[in-house]
């Protein structure tokens, strides 16, 4: 039925939180954060976690723009944790990005997964991360050379939830809309995004939320797709 799978990448296929958490670890140590009042790496963490997906939320929303995310986690955090240690949130941001798209730890089963599907199907990647970033995470999980396009928000010119972002995929895929399928965590981007161009979707929703309008198909786990591919 399906010649043409998208996936998402952060929380879909790379493991975002665990790869996060010890970036957060590293700086915590590196930086001596337990000499400002910082209680524990897992406790910084914790509120890193928490606050970068809500400004990820909002960015996805077009209520903030990508460098305030930058700007802002850092000292969010420092701000949610009675912390005031100004001087070092930029040095934090910066080795934060260096650190994070070279950590290589994928979601449980992933890998298998695109094994599996490798040769059966053309896989393409569609994310709301930068390019750059996004490249050197797949490069880092080796997962790159499974995905024969990239479409992220720069060279898309728009993204998810946005329909423009879809229509540029399959353009740029080659793919109709009935033989394409989008993978992703994130209802609203993911999910809702796709549906709004009549693409058939599965929700990988490992917390089983539930949903208004359902997916065609919704997952709790990766190894999941598998039996529906």
């Amino acid at each position: 039925m399906y010649k043409h799978l998208f996936f998402d990448l952060d929380h879909t296929l790379w493991d975002f939180d665990r790869n996060s958490a010890e970036c957060i670890t590293e700086l915590f140590d590196t930086f001596r954060l337990a000499d400002v009042g910082i209680g524990s790496s897992d406790e910084f963490s914790r509120h890193f976690i928490a606050i970068n997906q809500q400004l990820w939320a909002d960015y996805d929303k077009n209520l903030i723009e990508h460098g305030y995310i930058r700007q802002h986690r850092f000292p969010m955090v420092f701000r949610a944790l009675g912390v005031d240690e100004s001087a070092v949130h930029a040095d934090l941001n910066t080795e934060y990005l260096r650190l994070l798209p070279r950590k290589t730890h994928l979601l449980e089963s992933a890998r298998e997964l695109l094994d599996s599907l490798s040769g059966r199907y053309t896989m393409h990647i569609i994310t709301n991360g930068f390019a750059e970033i996004q490249a050197l995470k797949m490069a880092s999980s080796n997962i790159a050379h499974y995905f024969t396009n990239i479409v992220t928000s720069e060279n898309a010119k728009a993204k998810k939830p946005d329909p423009l972002v879809f229509r540029y995929a399959l353009k740029l895929s080659d793919a109709n809309v009935s033989e394409s399928l989008m993978i992703g965590d994130n209802y609203e981007a993911d999910i809702m995004g796709a549906k709004s161009i009549d693409l058939d979707t599965v929700f990988y929703n490992p917390a089983r939320q539930p949903v208004s309008n359902p997916p065609t198909y919704n997952i709790g786990h990766l190894k999941e797709l598998m039996a529906i591919l």
